[in-house]
């Protein structure tokens, strides 16, 4: 499948979190898109002339870039990433981080090294950390802390003390998350299915988070760390185990490579759900493992001394 056809098949395929975080939050993350998209497009036009390179409107053959579906598909995860209804000008600076410092700085789509979504990202988060640690209305009407945050911060509560006390939780993970990552789950094994994405990644993924948190679960106590289901059904987990770390540029190539690619994404994310100085450590733990990708790859390869 060309790869055009395989962005708009893994859009496509982010249709159902999208319809479910719409049903819990209304038109937030709608407004999100509707933002940041033609910013999107208009830097990318931008940084392309100043690069010298004709505009792919006016060209029969346009080089990868505008219209291959990337840059829909990247503004799509950072408006899902970003909590709805973000005021304009975190949406504004995180796209700015996506097109101009992750992408076209080096050169444009497939030459990129970090995760252009998650690079938005994590600029809004450093600059603007209390935005991005609240969220919108929630079932009693108030806005409130993410359901890491709340857990993070419960003030000696059991996890089941917790889950009682702040509307952040839902049944059994986040507020509306819960059923988002479900959905997000579903799109993203008819796309591991396709083989539009690479699954060795996903399972790396998710299975070392689930491992860390199973460790440092112990039963729910004032103490615990959150069980492996409050991980998988808070926050993100399932956007960024399908749709984030399986980004094909930016992970190995070779298989042993994308499983310890996985891991590592994991474990980083772990660590700063339950120690750092951030709710979440997704994009943290995705930036870190792109960093290492060429090592990993090569790891996995067994160019390392290691076989």
């Amino acid at each position: 499948m060309k790869s055009d056809r395989i962005m708009w098949a893994v859009t496509l395929a982010l249709a159902p979190g999208f319809a479910v975080l719409s049903w819990f939050y209304g038109w937030g993350y709608l407004r999100n898109l509707a933002i940041a998209l033609p910013l999107a497009y208009a830097l990318d036009f931008a940084c392309l002339r100043l690069r010298g390179q004709p505009l792919p409107l006016y060209r029969r053959n346009p080089p990868p870039g505008s219209f291959d579906g990337s840059i829909f598909l990247g503004t799509l995860i950072l408006a899902l990433a970003l909590p709805p209804g973000m005021p304009w000008h975190v949406l504004l600076l995180a796209t700015f981080g996506m097109v101009v410092l992750a992408r076209q700085l080096y050169g444009g789509l497939g030459h990129n090294i970090f995760n252009p979504a998650m690079v938005g990202y994590a600029l809004a988060l450093v600059c603007f950390p209390v935005a991005l640690a609240t969220w919108p209305p929630l079932v009693d009407g108030h806005t409130g802390a993410t359901a890491l945050t709340a857990f993070r911060y419960r003030e000696g509560l059991t996890a089941m003390e917790a889950f009682a006390a702040d509307p952040a939780f839902g049944q059994l993970g986040g507020y509306g998350w819960e059923w988002a990552n479900i959905a997000f789950a579903c799109g993203g094994l008819v796309a591991a299915g396709l083989g539009l994405i690479a699954w060795r990644v996903v399972l790396g993924f998710l299975i070392v988070l689930g491992l860390f948190a199973l460790v440092f679960h112990d039963g729910g106590s004032s103490k615990s760390a959150g069980s492996p289901l409050f991980h998988y059904l808070s926050a993100g987990t399932m956007l960024a185990a399908f749709f984030v770390v399986t980004d094909p540029v930016t992970h190995p190539g070779h298989p042993a490579g994308q499983w310890l690619f996985g891991a590592l994404a994991a474990g980083i994310t772990f660590a700063i759900r339950a120690w750092g100085g951030y709710p979440d450590g997704i994009a943290f733990g995705v930036l870190i493992a792109n960093a290492a990708t060429p090592f990993l790859d090569a790891l996995g390869r067994g160019r390392v001394g290691l076989r």
